[in-house]
Order: C-alpha cells, then sequence, then structure tokens
C-alpha cells in the first residue's frame, strides 16, 4: 500500500521502527529495511560523532535500502550531550531520514536539509505537531496515549489523536500507540495517516536484540499487562507491570509528596534496563511496551510482521469493497 511516506522516504511499506532504546541496532535497523520497511538506528547506542559514523556503516554494509537515525534530546540543552554530534554525523553520512524527538526541531532542520535529509519529528499532541510542522520538519511521527515509553501527559487515545493531527498538518502523519497488525494499520491508515510506527510489535520478533524471555513475555501478556508510571515528574511512561513498575506504582500512589527524578530513577535508569534486556530477567527495570502487547500471539520475523500487515490489509479491503 503506497502513501506519500514511501514516495518522500523512497521505502516500500510506510511501516517505521520505533527507536527503542538499546535495541535498534545496526542489526536490527538494517533487517526492517530489508523487509521493505522503514528501519531505526538509535543514536544512543553510541558515545561519539565516529562511533554513530560506524553505526551508519555498519547499517549500509547490511541493506541498500533507506533507514533512519533517531535523535533523542532532553527537552532543555544539558551539558555533556551529544545532539551536536551526532546530527553532523547525520549530515556528513548523508543518511536518508533523522527522526528528532523532546526539544524545538527548529534550530536542528537547516543543518539536516542542507545535507539532503529528510526530518521527522515525534510528537505526542497535535500542538506539538505543529510546531514541528512550523519548523520545517518534512514528516511527523505521533503517538497516542496506548504507546509505549512516553506518550505525553494529555491521555488523548489513537483513535482521537490521528485524525486530529492530520486535520490541522499539511505534512504526512505517521502514527503510532496500539498498531500492531493489519487491522490496526488499516485503521491509521483510514483515520488519515500516510503511515504508521511501530515498537512493541517489532520487540517480539526473532531479529530483535533482547533476550528470547523477553519475547515469550510479550506473548504470554495481555492488554493490561502495561501501566502508567513516572506521572510525578510529568514524564509519563507506559511499561510492563513487573515486580519494578509495581514497586513504582506503590511508591508514587503512598508518598506524601511528588516524588523526584532522584527517587525514581532507581526504578527507570536506562542501565538497569539494558542489564534486564541481556540477562533475560523480565521482572527487572522499566520495560516499555504498548498496551497491543495483548494483541502480539507469537514471535514471528520482522518480514512476516511486514507481510501480515501489508497482505492483511489489503485483503480486509478487498473484503469490504466486494461485501
Amino acid at each position: 500500500m503506497k502513501s506519500k511516506i514511501c514516495d518522500m522516504l523512497g521505502v516500500q511499506h510506510p511501516i517505521m521502527q520505533g527507536g527503542i532504546q538499546w535495541l535498534a541496532t545496526p542489526e536490527f535497523c538494517a533487517a526492517v529495511s530489508n523487509a521493505g520497511g522503514l528501519g531505526t538506528l538509535n543514536s544512543s547506542l553510541f558515545s561519539s560523532k565516529t562511533e554513530l559514523l560506524e553505526g551508519i556503516a555498519k547499517v549500509r554494509s547490511l541493506t541498500d535500502k533507506p533507514f533512519a537515525v533517531n535523535i533523542s534530546m532532553l527537552p532543555v540543552q544539558v551539558a555533556g550531550e551529544k545532539v551536536g554530534e551526532y546530527l553532523e554525523a547525520c549530515a556528513e553520512a548523508r543518511v536518508a531520514v533523522v527522526e528528532l524527538a523532546g526539544r524545538d526541531p527548529k534550530p536542528f532542520v537547516p543543518i539536516l536539509h542542507e545535507a539532503g535529509v529528510k526530518v521527522i519529528h515525534k510528537s505526542t499532541a497535535v500542538r506539538f505537531a505543529k510546531k514541528a510542522e512550523a519548523a520545517g520538519c518534512d514528516a511527523v511521527s505521533i503517538v497516542g496515549f496506548e504507546a509505549g515509553g512516553h506518550p505525553g501527559m494529555d491521555d488523548v487515545a489513537t483513535m482521537v489523536l490521528i485524525p486530529s493531527v492530520v486535520d490541522a498538518l499539511s505534512i504526512p502523519v505517521i502514527a503510532g500507540g496500539g498498531i500492531c497488525d493489519s487491522r490496526s494499520y488499516l485503521a491509521a491508515r483510514a483515520l488519515g495517516a500516510e503511515g504508521v510506527v511501530m515498537g512493541t510489535r517489532f520487540v517480539a520478533t526473532a531479529e530483535c536484540p533482547i533476550h528470547e524471555n523477553f519475547k515469550q513475555y510479550f506473548v504470554a501478556c495481555d492488554e493490561r499487562s502495561t501501566a502508567m508510571v513516572q506521572r510525578s515528574i510529568k514524564n509519563a511512561s507506559r511499561d510492563i507491570k513487573n515486580n519494578t513498575i509495581k514497586e513504582l506504582m506503590a511508591l508514587e500512589s503512598s508518598s506524601d509528596h511528588p516524588l523526584t527524578l532522584e527517587e525514581i530513577l532507581p526504578f527507570t535508569n536506562g542501565k538497569r534496563q539494558k542489564n534486564a534486556y541481556e540477562s533475560g530477567d523480565v521482572e527487572d527495570g522499566a520495560i516499555p511496551a504498548g498496551e497491543c502487547i495483548g494483541r502480539i500471539h507469537s514471535v514471528m520475523t520482522v518480514q512476516e510482521v511486514i507481510d501480515e500487515i501489508v497482505c492483511g490489509a489489503e485483503a480486509i479491503l478487498k473484503e469490504m469493497t466486494v461485501g
């Protein structure tokens, strides 16, 4: 199913892999691109411009298809951040796409456009998406309340958010949050999205570099298996409701004061998450996952996931038309 995103980015199918932290490696990114989607390389895996350039080169050694580099930023600039170096690397390497998130993209768009790089900005609300369009971004990726990770503080569901953003913008919208198969993909397209972005569904694939325990755990979960935490610090996050998150939920609900970042970090820090991914301890760390985890019933290859979406959506459309 073609779309404006296919034409803009040169991909076969408008299905983007989310920039899932620790997992969006060169190998995984290339697997998604080779399957006809838009693979994503997470810049946070690299500690310098040189390392990111090496990572980009690694992806290119594994695929000749377009891919994106995700650069997530804190709301304000902090000492020691690598955003400038990452942007330089992407411009120098002339990657096809950069997905930005977390900060006003306006200062960064000209740098990337000058190098011929398309810019997607991740947003969680209409007002942020409009700001991204005004900044000159080529497209926005938006995520509804169902999404894993950080879906924003507004609690607006994907079904409402997609058409609201589409109606407010003139640039293409890539939709995420609760999308994992042909039916949810087709629903997003019917609501006006030109493509979709998926994280949770791609975790439960053969190629994902996460411990097998997590893949089987994702299959065993249902739609009630996630919870929202970190509201205390206005950084709402949807994670698997494992022992770590249950402890944090209890602390947030029982505390006589809004928790601070310092109080929350022991539960959510990236090192703990990374160790869990590698050890296979599904009860340890904050593990982002969307509500669509309850719709994942088997571990598939990346190619099988994309084929089911494309072929399934076409079959549904044919059935509806014939009916």
